[in-house]
């Protein structure tokens, strides 16, 4: 499953748009990691409980959401996002979201098409007055 943040793949082309898919993940830390973290929180910097615990549930929540895209007959998802809330103060919720879409690769420009009308060069020219290693 491909998964990207822009509405495009390079070198994809979208054939078929499945909709929006989600994978939703609430956890909420033990009375232990909380009682750690809120003594470590007292010194300041990084709080390592709840970072492993956020880590952990994105990547739930994208094995959810690509589960889902499976579902629906998608090979990628593509705008794909993160959003996180709290609940009832103890609770982190993260839900992962995109676009589920069927790719297919682009087809290759030919060998020599380079030249044909549309078809942009594979070197662009050097700049004026700027010469290359063979001049």
């Amino acid at each position: 499953m491909i998964i990207a943040t822009a509405p495009y793949i390079a070198g994809y082309r979208v054939q078929e748009t499945r909709g929006q898919v989600f994978g939703l993940v609430v956890r909420s830390r033990g009375l232990g990691g909380n009682l750690v973290a809120g003594l470590r929180s007292i010194v300041g910097g990084e709080i390592h409980e709840y970072t492993s615990l956020l880590e952990d549930t994105r990547r739930q929540a994208i094995d959810r959401m690509v589960q889902n895209a499976t579902l629906v007959g998608a090979n990628g998802i593509i705008s794909m996002r993160f959003d996180s809330s709290e609940l009832a103060g103890t609770m982190s919720e993260i839900v992962a979201y995109g676009t589920a879409v069927v790719l297919v690769p682009e087809a290759a420009v030919p060998a020599g098409a380079a030249g044909a009308a549309g078809a942009a060069p594979t070197t662009p020219p050097p700049a004026p007055g700027v010469t290359t290693p063979l001049e």
